[in-house]
């Protein structure tokens, strides 16, 4: 994303004009869905709390400074006690998504009781950049390859995902575990099931996709 993240924190690059953090609060906040959502900041962290402190969501939001990055998994890890034994979303947010939150939180829901929570998925359009899964006919992940040169497959892991406080418990999220979707995603292989996200997700990883999601957008 250089240059443009030079002088811009990924999540709050535009998309046609609209920071892409701002649409992640209104897709989130605007029917109060979320009780509250944790912002973990790092690179040009003061442009984060500026836009922060003058959004309309500001009451809703509170940021963690990472002086020392620890990871989507560290992250996650740390602040255990933000959740307050209630159900944990997790959000990359440098992916640009459009999807019916009433449906996804049903699919969590409703999943088998030996399922500690659900992931979103997606149809993606270059599967080597993007981790893999396979599912069984109920939706729950059967296999899953990050970023493998042949994946078996389409079917995408969103960044996006649903958990009860089980997260927490061993073997699921390790003490040495640093990315998430690397790390710790694996370990749940046949413990999550799946929401698939048929309306909008794209991930603003590279320039060319940000450019695409522009495109996206203006239709």
């Amino acid at each position: 994303m250089r240059p443009l993240t030079d002088h811009v924190p990924k999540c709050l690059v535009r998309i046609n004009g609209k920071p892409l953090l701002e649409i992640w609060l209104d897709l989130l906040l605007q029917e109060r869905r979320v009780e509250r959502i944790l912002i973990n900041t790092h690179h040009l962290a003061e442009k984060v709390d500026e836009f922060c402190e003058l959004s309309s969501w500001k009451d809703f939001v509170d940021i963690q400074f990472e002086i020392d990055l620890l990871g989507t998994a560290g992250t996650v890890r740390r602040n255990r006690d933000f959740f307050n034994h209630r159900t944990i979303m997790i959000a990359h947010a440098d992916n640009l998504t459009k999807f019916n939150f009433s449906d996804f939180v049903g699919t969590f829901l409703r999943r088998p009781n030996h399922c500690i929570g659900t992931m979103m998925t997606f149809v993606c359009d270059n599967p080597s950049s993007c981790g893999i899964v396979t599912t069984d006919s109920d939706g729950i992940v059967q296999s899953y390859f990050e970023k493998v040169k042949h994946p078996p497959g389409n079917i995408a892991n969103a960044a996006v995902f649903l958990f009860d406080q089980r997260l927490y418990s061993e073997p699921f999220i390790s003490n040495s575990d640093i990315d998430f979707c690397g790390d710790t995603v694996p370990r749940l292989v046949g413990r999550v099931n799946t929401f698939m996200n048929d309306t909008y997700h794209r991930d603003i990883g590279t320039m060319r996709s940000y450019e695409a999601a522009q495109e996206d957008f203006k239709e």
